[in-house]
Protein backbone atom coordinates (compact mmCIF):
# COMPACT_ATOMS: atom_id res chain seq x y z
CA UNK A 1 0.00 0.00 0.00
CA UNK A 2 1.36 3.42 -0.98
CA UNK A 3 1.29 6.63 1.00
CA UNK A 4 -1.11 9.52 0.59
CA UNK A 5 0.12 12.32 -1.68
CA UNK A 6 -2.03 14.73 0.31
CA UNK A 7 -0.15 13.78 3.48
CA UNK A 8 3.18 14.49 1.79
CA UNK A 9 1.98 17.77 0.28
CA UNK A 10 0.45 19.00 3.53
CA UNK A 11 3.68 18.30 5.40
CA UNK A 12 5.67 20.29 2.82
CA UNK A 13 3.38 23.29 3.23
CA UNK A 14 4.05 23.48 6.96
CA UNK A 15 7.25 25.13 8.13
CA UNK A 16 7.05 23.96 11.75
CA UNK A 17 10.20 22.34 13.15
CA UNK A 18 10.12 19.70 15.87
CA UNK A 19 12.59 19.30 18.73
CA UNK A 20 14.30 22.60 17.98
CA UNK A 21 16.26 22.46 21.25
CA UNK A 22 17.46 18.90 20.87
CA UNK A 23 17.06 15.81 23.02
CA UNK A 24 16.50 17.54 26.33
CA UNK A 25 18.62 17.44 29.45
CA UNK A 26 20.28 14.04 29.99
CA UNK A 27 19.24 14.10 33.65
CA UNK A 28 15.61 14.64 32.62
CA UNK A 29 15.81 11.66 30.25
CA UNK A 30 17.20 9.49 33.06
CA UNK A 31 14.34 10.48 35.37
CA UNK A 32 11.73 9.93 32.65
CA UNK A 33 13.03 6.47 31.73
CA UNK A 34 13.03 5.37 35.35
CA UNK A 35 9.52 6.76 35.79
CA UNK A 36 8.33 4.93 32.67
CA UNK A 37 9.15 1.64 34.33
CA UNK A 38 6.76 2.59 37.14
CA UNK A 39 3.81 3.79 35.08
CA UNK A 40 4.35 0.96 32.61
CA UNK A 41 3.01 -1.42 35.25
CA UNK A 42 -0.70 -1.10 36.01
CA UNK A 43 -0.40 -2.43 39.55
CA UNK A 44 2.12 0.21 40.58
CA UNK A 45 0.59 3.02 38.52
CA UNK A 46 -2.94 2.73 39.91
CA UNK A 47 -1.63 3.46 43.41
CA UNK A 48 -0.09 6.74 42.28
CA UNK A 49 -3.36 8.66 41.84
CA UNK A 50 -5.86 8.45 44.74
CA UNK A 51 -9.53 8.07 43.89
CA UNK A 52 -10.35 11.36 45.61
CA UNK A 53 -7.67 13.36 43.80
CA UNK A 54 -8.78 17.03 44.01
CA UNK A 55 -10.34 18.47 40.83
CA UNK A 56 -11.95 21.90 40.71
CA UNK A 57 -14.68 23.33 38.46
CA UNK A 58 -14.01 26.99 37.64
CA UNK A 59 -16.96 27.91 35.45
CA UNK A 60 -20.31 26.49 34.35
CA UNK A 61 -21.98 27.77 31.19
CA UNK A 62 -25.52 26.87 30.13
CA UNK A 63 -26.11 26.67 26.38
CA UNK A 64 -29.13 25.73 24.30
CA UNK A 65 -28.14 22.12 23.75
CA UNK A 66 -25.61 21.42 26.48
CA UNK A 67 -23.85 22.47 29.64
CA UNK A 68 -20.15 23.37 29.47
CA UNK A 69 -17.92 23.20 32.54
CA UNK A 70 -14.32 24.38 32.68
CA UNK A 71 -12.06 22.95 35.36
CA UNK A 72 -8.49 22.42 36.44
CA UNK A 73 -6.26 20.39 38.75
CA UNK A 74 -2.56 20.05 39.52
CA UNK A 75 -0.98 17.37 37.38
CA UNK A 76 -0.01 14.34 39.50
CA UNK A 77 3.18 14.20 37.43
CA UNK A 78 4.46 17.25 39.27
CA UNK A 79 4.32 15.37 42.57
CA UNK A 80 6.50 12.53 41.31
CA UNK A 81 8.91 14.39 39.01
CA UNK A 82 8.99 17.94 40.38
CA UNK A 83 10.55 20.52 38.10
CA UNK A 84 10.45 18.40 34.96
CA UNK A 85 7.22 19.85 33.56
CA UNK A 86 7.12 23.31 31.97
CA UNK A 87 5.55 25.65 34.52
CA UNK A 88 2.59 26.45 32.27
CA UNK A 89 1.58 22.75 32.10
CA UNK A 90 1.69 21.95 35.81
CA UNK A 91 -1.95 23.03 36.06
CA UNK A 92 -3.99 20.66 33.89
CA UNK A 93 -7.12 22.19 32.38
CA UNK A 94 -10.15 20.53 30.85
CA UNK A 95 -13.59 21.25 29.44
CA UNK A 96 -16.56 19.03 30.28
CA UNK A 97 -19.54 19.04 27.92
CA UNK A 98 -22.73 17.20 28.88
CA UNK A 99 -26.31 17.19 27.55
CA UNK A 100 -28.89 19.23 29.41
CA UNK A 101 -30.97 16.08 29.67
CA UNK A 102 -29.66 12.52 29.57
CA UNK A 103 -31.44 10.08 27.26
CA UNK A 104 -31.32 7.15 29.69
CA UNK A 105 -30.55 6.29 33.28
CA UNK A 106 -26.88 6.12 32.32
CA UNK A 107 -24.66 9.15 31.92
CA UNK A 108 -21.98 8.02 29.45
CA UNK A 109 -18.87 10.17 29.00
CA UNK A 110 -15.98 9.91 26.56
CA UNK A 111 -12.62 11.52 27.35
CA UNK A 112 -10.99 13.10 24.26
CA UNK A 113 -7.23 13.69 24.32
CA UNK A 114 -5.76 16.34 22.03
CA UNK A 115 -3.85 15.59 18.86
CA UNK A 116 -0.74 17.39 17.60
CA UNK A 117 -1.37 21.13 17.35
CA UNK A 118 -4.85 20.91 18.91
CA UNK A 119 -4.16 23.17 21.87
CA UNK A 120 -7.70 24.46 22.29
CA UNK A 121 -11.14 22.94 22.74
CA UNK A 122 -13.20 24.38 19.88
CA UNK A 123 -12.16 21.82 17.24
CA UNK A 124 -12.98 18.76 19.33
CA UNK A 125 -16.04 20.48 20.78
CA UNK A 126 -17.40 21.28 17.31
CA UNK A 127 -16.42 18.14 15.41
CA UNK A 128 -16.80 15.50 18.12
CA UNK A 129 -18.41 16.59 21.39
CA UNK A 130 -21.54 18.41 20.20
CA UNK A 131 -22.39 15.82 17.51
CA UNK A 132 -21.95 13.02 20.08
CA UNK A 133 -24.44 14.73 22.39
CA UNK A 134 -26.93 15.11 19.54
CA UNK A 135 -26.46 11.66 18.03
CA UNK A 136 -26.00 9.48 21.10
CA UNK A 137 -26.46 11.59 24.22
CA UNK A 138 -22.82 11.06 25.21
CA UNK A 139 -20.97 13.70 27.19
CA UNK A 140 -17.35 14.61 26.44
CA UNK A 141 -14.42 15.64 28.57
CA UNK A 142 -11.75 17.47 26.55
CA UNK A 143 -8.21 17.45 27.89
CA UNK A 144 -5.85 20.20 26.66
CA UNK A 145 -2.29 19.16 25.63
CA UNK A 146 7.76 20.35 21.28
CA UNK A 147 10.69 21.84 21.81
CA UNK A 148 12.70 18.88 23.13
CA UNK A 149 12.38 15.17 22.43
CA UNK A 150 11.92 14.72 26.17
CA UNK A 151 8.84 17.01 26.08
CA UNK A 152 6.90 14.26 24.31
CA UNK A 153 7.74 11.78 27.06
CA UNK A 154 6.85 14.23 29.82
CA UNK A 155 3.50 14.83 28.16
CA UNK A 156 2.87 11.09 27.82
CA UNK A 157 3.61 10.37 31.47
CA UNK A 158 1.57 13.36 32.59
CA UNK A 159 -1.46 12.36 30.52
CA UNK A 160 -1.43 8.81 31.89
CA UNK A 161 -1.71 10.12 35.45
CA UNK A 162 -4.03 13.01 34.59
CA UNK A 163 -6.40 10.67 32.76
CA UNK A 164 -6.54 8.44 35.82
CA UNK A 165 -7.42 11.47 37.97
CA UNK A 166 -10.21 12.50 35.57
CA UNK A 167 -11.64 8.98 35.29
CA UNK A 168 -11.74 8.70 39.10
CA UNK A 169 -13.48 12.08 39.30
CA UNK A 170 -16.07 11.11 36.70
CA UNK A 171 -16.85 7.90 38.57
CA UNK A 172 -17.16 9.77 41.85
CA UNK A 173 -19.59 12.20 40.22
CA UNK A 174 -21.79 9.34 39.05
CA UNK A 175 -20.93 9.35 35.34
CA UNK A 176 -20.59 6.18 33.32
CA UNK A 177 -19.94 4.11 31.38
CA UNK A 178 -16.66 5.83 30.54
CA UNK A 179 -14.56 5.63 27.38
CA UNK A 180 -11.44 7.23 25.90
CA UNK A 181 -10.49 8.37 22.43
CA UNK A 182 -8.18 10.70 20.54
CA UNK A 183 -6.95 11.38 17.04
CA UNK A 184 -3.33 11.02 15.94
CA UNK A 185 -1.11 11.76 18.95
CA UNK A 186 -4.25 12.07 21.07
CA UNK A 187 -5.19 8.52 20.12
CA UNK A 188 -1.80 7.23 21.13
CA UNK A 189 -1.91 9.03 24.47
CA UNK A 190 -5.40 7.63 25.09
CA UNK A 191 -3.99 4.15 24.42
CA UNK A 192 -1.27 4.65 27.03
CA UNK A 193 -3.81 5.96 29.54
CA UNK A 194 -6.13 2.96 29.11
CA UNK A 195 -3.29 0.49 29.74
CA UNK A 196 -3.14 1.74 33.33
CA UNK A 197 -6.86 1.88 34.13
CA UNK A 198 -7.80 -0.96 36.45
CA UNK A 199 -11.24 -1.63 34.92
CA UNK A 200 -12.53 -2.58 31.47
CA UNK A 201 -12.94 0.60 29.42
CA UNK A 202 -13.77 1.17 25.73
CA UNK A 203 -10.99 2.79 23.71
CA UNK A 204 -11.08 4.17 20.15
CA UNK A 205 -7.61 5.38 19.10
CA UNK A 206 -7.91 7.04 15.68
CA UNK A 207 -4.96 7.41 13.30
CA UNK A 208 -2.40 6.11 15.79
CA UNK A 209 -0.44 2.89 16.14
CA UNK A 210 1.73 0.93 18.57
CA UNK A 211 4.67 3.36 18.84
CA UNK A 212 5.69 6.90 17.93
CA UNK A 213 9.18 5.87 16.78
CA UNK A 214 8.19 5.48 13.14
CA UNK A 215 6.42 8.84 13.16
CA UNK A 216 9.70 10.68 13.75
CA UNK A 217 12.10 8.38 11.86
CA UNK A 218 10.32 7.15 8.72
CA UNK A 219 7.03 9.08 8.50
CA UNK A 220 6.65 12.43 6.75
CA UNK A 221 7.04 14.20 10.10
CA UNK A 222 10.66 13.03 10.16
CA UNK A 223 11.35 15.87 7.72
CA UNK A 224 10.19 18.35 10.35
CA UNK A 225 12.61 17.02 12.97
CA UNK A 226 15.58 19.28 13.70
CA UNK A 227 18.10 16.54 12.96
CA UNK A 228 20.94 19.04 12.74
CA UNK A 229 20.62 19.98 16.41
CA UNK A 230 19.97 16.38 17.49
CA UNK A 231 23.07 15.11 15.68
CA UNK A 232 25.16 17.95 17.05
CA UNK A 233 24.16 17.17 20.64
CA UNK A 234 24.58 13.44 20.16
CA UNK A 235 28.08 13.97 18.74
CA UNK A 236 29.28 16.37 21.43
CA UNK A 237 27.71 14.88 24.58
CA UNK A 238 28.94 11.37 25.26
CA UNK A 239 26.34 10.81 27.98
CA UNK A 240 23.67 9.95 25.40
CA UNK A 241 25.65 7.05 23.99
CA UNK A 242 27.45 5.95 27.13
CA UNK A 243 24.63 6.14 29.70
CA UNK A 244 21.19 6.84 28.24
CA UNK A 245 21.33 4.02 25.68
CA UNK A 246 21.89 1.47 28.45
CA UNK A 247 18.58 2.46 30.04
CA UNK A 248 16.50 1.72 26.95
CA UNK A 249 14.21 -1.28 26.96
CA UNK A 250 11.75 -2.48 24.37
CA UNK A 251 9.37 -5.20 25.42
CA UNK A 252 12.15 -6.86 27.40
CA UNK A 253 14.90 -6.39 24.81
CA UNK A 254 17.41 -3.72 23.97
CA UNK A 255 15.66 -1.15 21.78
CA UNK A 256 18.92 0.38 20.59
CA UNK A 257 20.08 -2.97 19.24
CA UNK A 258 16.68 -3.53 17.64
CA UNK A 259 17.05 -0.12 16.06
CA UNK A 260 20.31 -1.20 14.46
CA UNK A 261 18.47 -4.10 12.88
CA UNK A 262 15.73 -1.68 11.82
CA UNK A 263 18.15 0.59 9.96
CA UNK A 264 19.98 -2.35 8.38
CA UNK A 265 16.75 -3.80 7.04
CA UNK A 266 15.21 -0.47 6.13
CA UNK A 267 17.89 1.56 4.32
CA UNK A 268 15.18 3.56 2.59
CA UNK A 269 14.26 5.07 5.94
CA UNK A 270 17.48 7.05 5.81
CA UNK A 271 16.27 8.78 2.67
CA UNK A 272 14.38 11.13 4.95
CA UNK A 273 17.71 12.52 6.13
CA UNK A 274 19.20 13.31 2.74
CA UNK A 275 18.31 16.98 3.08
CA UNK A 276 20.26 17.38 6.30
CA UNK A 277 23.53 19.29 6.50
CA UNK A 278 25.47 19.30 9.71
CA UNK A 279 26.61 22.59 11.15
CA UNK A 280 29.95 23.81 9.90
CA UNK A 281 31.39 23.58 13.38
CA UNK A 282 30.89 19.81 13.30
CA UNK A 283 32.02 19.18 9.74
CA UNK A 284 34.87 21.69 9.59
CA UNK A 285 38.10 19.96 10.53
CA UNK A 286 39.70 23.32 11.29
CA UNK A 287 37.57 23.77 14.42
CA UNK A 288 38.81 22.21 17.64
CA UNK A 289 35.93 20.45 19.43
CA UNK A 290 37.43 17.99 21.92
CA UNK A 291 33.96 16.70 22.78
CA UNK A 292 33.32 15.31 19.30
CA UNK A 293 33.76 11.56 19.31
CA UNK A 294 33.99 11.23 15.53
CA UNK A 295 37.66 12.21 15.27
CA UNK A 296 40.57 13.84 17.05
CA UNK A 297 40.77 17.15 15.22
CA UNK A 298 44.04 18.35 16.70
CA UNK A 299 45.79 15.09 15.92
CA UNK A 300 44.41 15.20 12.40
CA UNK A 301 45.96 18.63 11.82
CA UNK A 302 49.30 17.41 13.14
CA UNK A 303 49.25 14.35 10.89
CA UNK A 304 48.20 16.45 7.93
CA UNK A 305 51.13 18.84 8.41
CA UNK A 306 53.57 15.96 8.90
CA UNK A 307 52.37 14.16 5.80
CA UNK A 308 52.57 17.35 3.76
CA UNK A 309 56.11 18.17 4.90
CA UNK A 310 57.34 14.62 4.41
CA UNK A 311 55.84 14.37 0.97
CA UNK A 312 57.42 17.64 -0.11
CA UNK A 313 60.84 16.64 1.27
CA UNK A 314 60.83 13.30 -0.52
CA UNK A 315 59.68 14.85 -3.75
CA UNK A 316 62.39 17.52 -3.73
CA UNK A 317 65.06 14.90 -2.97
CA UNK A 318 63.85 12.76 -5.84
CA UNK A 319 63.70 15.78 -8.11
CA UNK A 320 67.33 16.70 -7.47
CA UNK A 321 68.38 13.22 -8.50
CA UNK A 322 66.31 13.09 -11.65
CA UNK A 323 66.59 16.77 -12.70
CA UNK A 324 62.79 17.19 -12.69
CA UNK A 325 61.60 20.64 -13.60
CA UNK A 326 60.06 22.96 -11.01
CA UNK A 327 56.75 22.64 -12.81
CA UNK A 328 56.85 18.86 -12.51
CA UNK A 329 57.60 19.03 -8.80
CA UNK A 330 54.74 21.42 -8.12
CA UNK A 331 52.41 19.27 -10.17
CA UNK A 332 53.25 16.13 -8.21
CA UNK A 333 52.91 17.95 -4.88
CA UNK A 334 49.54 19.35 -5.94
CA UNK A 335 48.32 15.92 -6.95
CA UNK A 336 49.47 14.51 -3.62
CA UNK A 337 47.57 17.18 -1.72
CA UNK A 338 44.46 16.70 -3.85
CA UNK A 339 44.59 12.96 -3.20
CA UNK A 340 44.94 13.62 0.51
CA UNK A 341 42.06 16.12 0.58
CA UNK A 342 39.80 13.76 -1.37
CA UNK A 343 40.61 11.01 1.09
CA UNK A 344 39.74 13.29 4.00
CA UNK A 345 36.46 14.30 2.37
CA UNK A 346 35.60 10.63 1.95
CA UNK A 347 36.37 9.94 5.61
CA UNK A 348 34.33 12.96 6.65
CA UNK A 349 31.38 11.74 4.59
CA UNK A 350 31.59 8.33 6.25
CA UNK A 351 31.66 9.94 9.70
CA UNK A 352 28.62 12.03 8.80
CA UNK A 353 26.70 8.97 7.57
CA UNK A 354 27.61 7.14 10.75
CA UNK A 355 26.40 10.06 12.87
CA UNK A 356 23.11 10.19 10.98
CA UNK A 357 22.57 6.49 11.56
CA UNK A 358 23.47 6.67 15.25
CA UNK A 359 21.15 9.64 15.80
CA UNK A 360 18.29 7.84 14.08
CA UNK A 361 18.92 4.68 16.11
CA UNK A 362 18.95 6.71 19.29
CA UNK A 363 15.70 8.43 18.30
CA UNK A 364 14.04 5.07 17.66
CA UNK A 365 15.34 3.75 20.96
CA UNK A 366 14.12 6.61 23.14
CA UNK A 367 10.77 6.79 21.32
CA UNK A 368 10.12 3.07 21.75
CA UNK A 369 11.18 3.26 25.39
CA UNK A 370 8.50 5.78 26.32
CA UNK A 371 5.78 5.43 23.69
CA UNK A 372 5.63 1.77 22.63
CA UNK A 373 2.47 0.24 24.07
CA UNK A 374 4.35 -3.05 24.40
CA UNK A 375 6.23 -1.43 27.29
CA UNK A 376 2.95 -0.92 29.16
CA UNK A 377 0.39 -3.30 30.63
CA UNK A 378 -2.22 -4.86 28.35
CA UNK A 379 -5.64 -3.22 28.87
CA UNK A 380 -8.00 -5.19 31.11
CA UNK A 381 -10.33 -6.05 28.20
CA UNK A 382 -8.78 -5.56 24.72
CA UNK A 383 -12.05 -6.65 23.09
CA UNK A 384 -13.42 -3.19 23.98
CA UNK A 385 -10.80 -1.53 21.76
CA UNK A 386 -11.51 -0.45 18.17
CA UNK A 387 -8.46 0.94 16.36
CA UNK A 388 -9.20 3.17 13.36
CA UNK A 389 -6.38 3.45 10.83
CA UNK A 390 -5.95 5.06 7.40
CA UNK A 391 -4.64 2.68 4.75
CA UNK A 392 -2.31 5.24 3.13
CA UNK A 393 -1.25 7.08 6.29
CA UNK A 394 2.14 8.73 5.66
CA UNK A 395 2.32 10.16 9.18
CA UNK A 396 1.90 6.90 11.10
CA UNK A 397 4.00 4.17 9.41
CA UNK A 398 3.00 0.63 10.30
CA UNK A 399 5.87 -1.13 8.51
CA UNK A 400 8.64 -2.44 10.74
CA UNK A 401 6.76 -2.16 14.05
CA UNK A 402 4.59 -4.61 15.96
CA UNK A 403 0.89 -4.60 15.18
CA UNK A 404 -1.59 -3.56 17.85
CA UNK A 405 -3.63 -6.75 17.47
CA UNK A 406 -0.46 -8.69 18.23
CA UNK A 407 0.16 -6.70 21.41
CA UNK A 408 -3.53 -6.51 22.39
CA UNK A 409 -5.08 -9.81 21.28
CA UNK A 410 -8.80 -9.40 20.74
CA UNK A 411 -8.83 -5.74 19.71
CA UNK A 412 -10.49 -4.78 16.42
CA UNK A 413 -8.72 -2.80 13.69
CA UNK A 414 -10.70 -0.93 11.06
CA UNK A 415 -9.11 0.66 8.01
CA UNK A 416 -10.29 3.75 6.16
CA UNK A 417 -9.46 4.63 2.58
CA UNK A 418 -7.00 7.49 2.12
CA UNK A 419 -4.32 9.04 4.29
CA UNK A 420 -3.90 10.81 7.61
CA UNK A 421 -4.99 14.30 6.54
CA UNK A 422 -8.00 13.26 4.46
CA UNK A 423 -9.24 11.02 7.28
CA UNK A 424 -8.88 13.82 9.80
CA UNK A 425 -10.68 16.33 7.59
CA UNK A 426 -13.45 14.19 6.14
CA UNK A 427 -13.94 11.09 8.34
CA UNK A 428 -14.85 12.61 11.72
CA UNK A 429 -18.30 11.05 11.44
CA UNK A 430 -16.74 7.59 11.19
CA UNK A 431 -14.57 8.30 14.24
CA UNK A 432 -17.70 9.05 16.26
Amino acid sequence: MGVSKLDVLYRRLLLTKLFIQGWGKPDDLRRIFEFRKTIGNRESCQRMVPKDYPILIDKVEEQADCKIMNGHFISPMDHYLPGIMPSETVTARFQFIIPKEWKSKYRPVCVHLAGTGDHFYWRRRTLMARPMIKEAGIGSLLRSSLRNVSDLFVMGGALVLESAALLHWLENEGYGPLAMTGISMGGHMASLAVTNWSKPIPLVPCLSWSTASGVFTTGVLSRAVNWRELEKQYATEAVYEEEIVRMLEYCGTDSFNMGQEFVKNSPSSLDNLQHIDLDADIQDLNVKRPGIRTGAVTQLHREKATIGASAAEVLFQDASKTNCSSYGINSVITNKYLLYENNELLKRGKRRTSLERESMLFMKGVMDECTHVGNFSVPVDPSLIIVVQAKEDAYIPRVGVRSLNEIWPGCEIRYLEGGHISAYLFKQGLFR
